[in-house]
């Protein structure tokens, strides 16, 4: 299992920019065994996906994210689990978390406007019978997400100026 957790590691950092050969050399395997592995992991469901990062701020895209949490009273003999299963299905939604504290789902949306994530808000989360109330962050910049960092430290150009 040691193996298996090595390559679960490499494929969180590193993803679909990392060739299996390469796996292979890292972990002393041969291709055709990182293959076999991950193939198994893949079919046990613990690999779920494979996904590359963009820093959409950089590019002429305009997307807006934000983060909604929900307090919910859930229903009797359906838990948490059937609510969610609700609002996943939903494209905006890119995840969903049940939480301690405050509140109990955290919704992580994406959208092309403010406008358009409020709307969704207000249209399809707020009413829903569950729902006891809401709160909308809207991100401003990303800076670091699943462990990348979006912008690398500039080095600072600017003179030092004494008196």
């Amino acid at each position: 299992m040691n193996d298996c957790v090595d390559i679960l590691k490499i494929l969180e950092k590193d993803g679909p920019m990392i060739s299996r050969d390469k796996i292979a050399h890292m972990v002393g395997k041969s291709e055709e065994e990182v293959n076999a592995i991950i193939a198994g992991l893949e079919k046990e469901n613990i690999i779920v996906g494979y996904k590359t990062m963009i820093n959409w701020d950089v590019t002429d895209t305009e997307l807006v994210n934000a983060l909604i949490e929900l307090r919910i009273t859930p229903q009797r003999g359906e838990g948490y689990d059937k609510f969610a299963e609700r609002i996943y299905k939903y494209p905006q939604v890119k995840s969903l978390f049940l939480m301690s504290g405050a509140y109990d789902l955290c919704v992580i949306l994406e959208g092309s406007s403010m406008k358009e994530v409020a709307l969704f808000v207000a249209q399809k989360l707020a009413p829903m019978e569950s729902v006891i109330s809401t709160a909308t962050h809207f991100v401003l910049k990303k800076y670091k997400e699943d462990g990348l960092v979006f912008y690398k430290d500039e080095k600072d150009t600017r003179q030092v100026i004494t008196l």
